[in-house]
């Protein structure tokens, strides 16, 4: 290895994805899943990651191949180097007993997708776009609905420390199909501490910046 130069270490599943497109290109997912024995479902982040990283390309109906892309080894260097708590944004924090209605307020006068529920610091629950929306069907009192009643609690919370790189947080948004990742702490009792947040956004403009 270079001075200087990091390299991204991909699982073993993924470097058994790239030798089973080099062998087949182009290949389908499906195929590529039956090879492994795995999933289409399974095997999605794996192929969104590769794929993001500038590994292997695809076209609709034809399938995965490797790319041919000059830049692909600088873009996987650059990004293996940079960690989440470098592109962080502040976390949008509410209370449990906060309504919807104003947790509605608040996510489009932050212009965020996801807000944080916490209690003394510590991270109690997570509320999505998603999770509000479905609380707003039926024509119910908003304003009289706590978000702790929809809210997702922990420990079902994904979440990301200061020193996992954005590829990983990457892989955790595409696998669980969430927007929006904390940045955590560990505190006293077995508590954590959201002191930042990731997004799909986040990351977009990383790989913007990093592929001009």
């Amino acid at each position: 290895m270079s001075k200087g130069v990091i390299y991204i270490k991909l699982s073993d599943r993924q470097n058994q994805i790239i030798e089973i497109i080099e062998k087949l290109q182009p290949v389908t997912g499906e195929t590529i899943a039956e090879k492994i024995g795995l999933t289409r479902a399974t095997l999605r982040p794996d192929l969104a990651v590769l794929s993001m990283c500038g590994l292997i390309d695809a076209k609709p109906k034809v399938g995965y191949y490797i790319s041919n892309k000059k830049s692909n080894k600088d873009i996987i260097e650059k990004l293996s180097a940079i960690k989440v708590s470098d592109i962080k944004s502040l976390p949008i924090n509410v209370t449990e007993s906060t309504s919807v209605y104003d947790a509605i307020v608040t996510l489009f006068l932050e212009n965020v997708g996801t807000l944080f529920v916490v209690e003394d610091e510590a991270l109690k629950g997570v509320i999505s776009r998603k999770d509000l929306l479905k609380a707003s069907m039926g024509g119910k009192d908003l304003s009289a609905i706590p978000v702790g009643i929809v809210m997702t609690r922990m420990p079902k919370i994904i979440y990301c420390l200061e020193e996992d790189s954005i590829l990983e947080a990457a892989e955790k948004i595409i696998e669980h199909e969430i927007d929006c990742i904390p940045i955590i702490t560990h505190l006293p009792n077995n508590k954590v501490k959201a002191i930042g947040r990731i997004s799909k956004t986040n990351i977009t403009k990383v790989l913007l910046e990093i592929t001009k």
